[in-house]
């Protein structure tokens, strides 16, 4: 099967040399958030994001694209076809875990774990699967997400930890990162259940080492951790992005239509206009059902700084 999407990383001098040579071929340039530029021509689309620099080609003429222009014009190399060769430990039996909500206000921390060997990997990339932050649209996430939960030989977990415990947790571990390092270590455990002949496990590293070893530790489980940024480049942690993004933004969903209140993501300014909704129609005990307390946030929503005329506290 050919290959409908593809990413790689570019230099700023080899991105502004695409830009002209995007003009020249007559792509049309459009509108993309975090990019610095993007462009279209058919079904082929063009992503030069902020962060890296890195290209992300999508559309069923992505392999002539790579193969043809990318490659010899820009890269000066060739990769396609050889990504086993070039990073074989992404075809290697491995967990990979990644988490989602862990900068939202509202709503759950999800933290989603994916088993994969080369088969899955490989079908992993035919199917479109990269980091879920690069990944718009709610229903591209949950179509990709199917699609991850159907391929032969994956094993998945999930561990969403809801407002009230994720609150009560916080006060116990005293830190984010302990949270997010219980979080994690639980899902590779749970993964580990499921196979528990799998060598290896990969995670966005978050804090010290350390935090994380000593978390798994706790969940009795032996195996080889590693822990490196940018860790969401490997197609199991990708997979596991959007698997934990699929489960927090459910859960935006359900919960803004149970409050009615619509939930605004991160933890901005509509946020605080959005809890002191929720406070007014359901009480102030009812911010740590939903929200995450110990965020700054709070103690704006709580404070009446006369712009919404709402009394919080």
């Amino acid at each position: 099967m050919s290959a409908t999407s593809h990413t790689a990383a570019l230099t700023l001098p080899q991105a502004e040399k695409l830009r002209t040579l995007l003009g020249d071929r007559g792509f049309d340039f459009i509108e993309k958030p975090y990019t610095l530029f993007a462009a279209r021509k058919g079904k082929l689309q063009v992503s030069v994001y902020q962060k890296g620099p890195k290209i992300l080609v999508q559309g069923k003429e992505t392999e002539d694209f790579v193969r043809f222009l990318l490659e010899p014009e820009i890269l000066g190399e060739a990769r396609l076809g050889y990504e086993e060769t070039l990073h074989p430990d992404r075809y290697a039996p491995h967990f990979g875990i990644d988490e989602s909500g862990k900068g939202d206000y509202f709503g759950p921390l999800v933290i989603a774990g994916v088993y994969t060997d080369a088969a899955i990997a490989r079908a992993l990339a035919e199917i479109g699967v990269m980091d879920s932050k690069r990944i718009t649209s709610p229903q591209r996430i949950r179509t990709l997400a199917a699609k991850i939960r159907d391929l032969p030989g994956i094993e998945t977990a999930i561990v969403s930890i809801g407002p009230q415990k994720y609150n009560e947790l916080h006060t116990r571990l005293g830190s984010i990162n302990r949270l997010l390092a219980w979080g994690h270590a639980r899902a590779i455990a749970l993964l580990h259940e499921k196979r528990p002949d799998c060598p290896r496990a990969l995670s966005d590293q978050f804090a010290q080492p350390q935090v994380l070893e000593r978390a798994l530790k706790g969940q009795k489980v032996e195996i080889t951790l590693e822990q490196r940024t940018k860790a969401e480049s490997d197609p199991a942690v990708a997979a596991a992005s959007i698997l934990a993004r699929e489960r927090f933004i459910d859960w935006m969903d359900q919960t803004s239509a149970a409050s009615g209140v619509s939930l605004p993501l991160g933890a901005s300014a509509s946020v605080i206009d959005a809890a002191r909704q929720v406070i007014d129609l359901h009480g102030i005990a009812s911010l740590e059902k939903i929200a995450k307390l110990h965020f700054k946030t709070t103690q704006q929503v709580r404070a009446n700084d006369g712009k919404t005329g709402t009394e919080s506290a």
